[in-house]
């Protein structure tokens, strides 16, 4: 997201679901989201679109609705590159996001997107079992050793999700799988991600 905008293009998010009770308390989701707000603000985000599903209660959502929703963000937006959440996620609520973004970017869709990229989310990705989910293959690499310590300090921003190391969300861990994912394509440092739709030629 941080190479992005300094590139010049303009970074919109999605925010699919909210936190509730019982499940969530309001104080709890209140602090999350202001300090999504302060991580989107350093890292330049230009627009949020928050479509307040229930979150971890994504399931108990009518498909069509969460179809529609998407949908909408997506014709507004009319992105170039689409980023969702790999669908052989741990998280139902991801899994379910993945599905509604496709419907919504359909290749018939006048707004469809150019990219469809997956990114692996630490804590959610690779804890599904393999045989049973699609295991997170990536084939896409984008280098982010100019931008990386932004990621960094914009996850730390988020002081109620970080975790001590080796949790996966500390930022010990954040940056080594960085570092890894570099080395891969002899790089300081890259975001991996599983190409699920190219088209190329189309006006």
């Amino acid at each position: 997201m941080a190479r992005l905008v300094e590139e010049g293009h303009e970074v919109e998010v999605c925010l699919v679901t909210r936190g509730r009770p019982p499940a969530f308390d309001e104080e709890g989701v209140a602090r999350v989201m202001a300090e999504m707000e302060q991580a989107h603000a350093h890292l330049g985000v230009s627009r949020v679109h928050r479509l307040d599903f229930p979150a971890a209660r994504l399931d108990t959502v009518p498909a069509w609705q969460i179809n529609r929703a998407i949908g909408e963000v997506v014709e507004e937006v009319a992105p170039d590159t689409l980023f969702l959440p790999f669908v052989g996620d741990i998280h139902l609520d991801h899994q379910i996001a993945f599905l509604g973004a496709m419907v919504a970017a359909r290749p018939r869709n006048a707004s469809v997107p150019k990219r469809i990229l997956c990114y692996e989310t630490l804590s959610e990705t690779n804890w599904l079992s393999a045989p049973v989910t699609p295991a997170f293959v990536p084939n896409c690499y984008v280098d982010i050793g100019a931008t990386l310590q932004r990621k960094l300090d914009a996850f730390a921003l988020f002081e109620s999700q970080l975790k001590p190391f080796p949790d996966e969300r500390s930022l010990k861990t954040i940056e080594s799988l960085a570092v890894v994912r570099g080395s891969t394509v002899f790089a300081k440092a890259a975001e991996a991600f599983v190409v699920v739709r190219q088209i190329e030629g189309r006006s």
